[in-house]
């Protein structure tokens, strides 16, 4: 069964396998609703959202769930472990600087009212991560959840194949993804808009926007975080010290040729 949704400006779509038609589409429809609700929460574009929620009591601190609370911690944790070449801030002074977070409270405070926030380089492979629990907690033994081309996870297999294919092409060489319980992100500088061919990603160091003609894809245990390495590894050109064995990369160069970068 497929079921699809419009949310954070892409189409997602997520792909569910059983022999229970009333109960795959139930539980199909629970995880379109988590993606909806994460797109309400991390919208900057609408002032009933949580980060403008944030921003209206700042500097106090206000209790999360524990989903949105797991996303503020990780996107913490990349700014700093990339060197912020992830950062969803908007702004110079950084989002370590901006956010504090109370563990024992799942609590989150913002510095001022005037931060802004953006989380389209985490909030895909977050929808795609809630999508995903939902499915398995109801008892789902195998679905493909992705949110555009940017950000996916498999987990089971279809039929008799060993786990969902995903291409990265086009390309010289296109690596095919066999994903099972795995999460996947594909970043690129270059968006086309009205027909024209514009950057879209920004160096959160300079503020300036990346003109480097390449991609970068990443495969990895969580959806969520394989969105935010891939932003942070486009940036910065190379594989981060900080990210483990268990992630794979690859970037693609002006011939949209991809090359893995090894750990």
């Amino acid at each position: 069964m497929r079921l699809a949704t419009q949310a954070m400006g892409t189409r997602f779509e997520l792909v569910v396998l059983g022999d229970d038609e009333t109960s795959l589409r139930a539980i199909g429809e629970q995880a379109i609703e988590r993606i909806e609700a994460a797109h309400r929460s991390f919208t900057r574009f609408d002032e009933s959202s949580l980060l403008a929620h944030l921003r209206r009591t700042a500097p106090d601190l206000t209790e999360v769930d524990s989903d949105e609370f797991a996303l503020f911690s990780e996107a913490l944790d990349v700014t700093r472990q990339s060197g912020r070449s992830f950062d969803p801030s908007l702004g110079r002074a950084g989002f370590d600087a901006l956010v504090r977070l109370e563990p024992a409270t799942r609590r989150v405070g913002v510095a001022n009212p005037a931060a802004r926030f953006d989380f389209g380089a985490i909030a895909k492979g977050h929808a795609v991560e809630l999508a995903v629990t939902v499915l398995r907690d109801g008892g789902v033994r195998a679905g493909f959840v992705h949110g555009g081309t940017s950000s996916g996870f498999g987990f089971g297999a279809p039929g008799p194949s060993s786990g969902w294919r995903v291409s990265l092409g086009p390309g010289r060489w296109d690596p095919v993804l066999e994903l099972r319980d795995q999460g996947f992100s594909v970043s690129g500088v270059w968006s086309e808009r009205d027909g024209h061919r514009t950057p879209h990603t920004i160096n959160p160091g300079t503020g300036r926007a990346l003109r480097a003609d390449r991609r970068v894809a990443v495969v990895g245990p969580s959806p969520r975080l394989a969105d935010a390495w891939s932003t942070a590894i486009l940036v910065s050109g190379c594989r981060p010290a900080a990210l483990g064995g268990e992630w794979r990369v690859w970037q693609s160069d002006a011939r949209h040729q991809w090359t893995p970068l090894d750990g």
